[in-house]
């Protein structure tokens, strides 16, 4: 087995796996951006990582708050310049472990929505400046955290664990808000889909572009790690192979029917109108 942290969160754990302990680009306790090889190529890996002595204390957890949204943006910003001139750009890999965005008065007041807006706009920048951008889901990807970091990928790759789940809010705060109880909450999605937490559930969205079944996702040995760097490498490969590198791929969903007869519709009334 190797030799892992296991108190440590799970973006941390595999950013580390996955660069080989490579030394962070910027000297951020939240945001780490490593540079590593994938596929023969310099990549930048980036994960948002606990930081308990976070001046904002709704940020100490690995939630994405006003600092690190900022701070995303950068380093996705970073890679954007470096390649500027270059004819291949180099993938960008969000290993995404994201509890929540970071709830506050301090944090709305001071605009955490354009923070995250940052960063969710310098990855779609990167994106449609030639950069393969994979996201690599491999514990939670909740709320605004998840759209601001690694939601813009062109692919989408989850872990198939209980641990890993993709919601737009937790458990808690939806049984509030649809003033439920947390079961009744479950019992609904066990029949809705996109109310479910599960990642079957989220990859029945055409959302997710492959779910990989690990060994041991605690302590994941070199067999896992082989084949993680194998769909990441797969993953590259698939994006430099289509022409469109947009994110029109994820209304091929199965419950995703009534998207695609909106749009078909929205199309034709457009055209319509011409």
């Amino acid at each position: 087995m190797m030799d892992t942290n296991l108190n440590a969160a799970r973006g941390a754990m595999w950013l580390r796996l996955l660069t080989g302990g490579a030394a962070p680009a910027r000297d951020w306790p939240a945001v780490k951006a490593c540079d590593a090889i994938l596929a023969g190529r310099p990549a930048r890996y980036i994960a948002v990582v606990p930081d308990p002595d976070n001046r904002f204390l709704r940020a100490r957890n690995g939630e994405v708050g006003l600092v690190e949204g900022w701070q995303l943006a950068a380093a996705v910003q970073d890679v954007i310049a470096l390649d500027r001139d270059a004819t291949v750009k180099r993938p960008i890999v969000a290993v995404i472990d994201v509890p929540s965005q970071a709830y506050g008065r301090r944090e709305e007041a001071y605009g955490i929505h354009q923070a995250l807006a940052g960063a969710a706009g310098a990855y779609a920048r990167a994106r449609q400046a030639g950069h393969p951008v994979i996201g690599l889901v491999v514990g939670l990807a909740m709320s605004g955290a998840f759209l601001a970091h690694g939601y813009q990928a062109n692919r989408l790759i989850a872990l198939d664990d209980p641990a890993v789940q993709v919601h737009a809010m937790g458990k808690a705060s939806a049984a509030r808000v649809t003033l439920r109880s947390v079961d009744a909450l479950e019992r609904l999605a066990a029949s809705v889909p996109p109310m479910a937490y599960d990642v079957h559930s989220f990859a029945s969205l055409g959302i997710l572009w492959r779910v990989l079944q690990l060994t041991n996702l605690a302590l994941p040995d070199e067999q896992d790690l082989a084949l993680v760097h194998g769909a990441l490498e797969a993953a590259l490969a698939d994006i430099l192979d289509d022409p469109e590198r947009d994110l029109s791929g994820r209304l091929q969903g199965r419950h995703r029917a009534a998207s695609r007869r909106v749009r078909a519709l929205l199309r034709a009334e457009w055209e319509a109108a011409d």
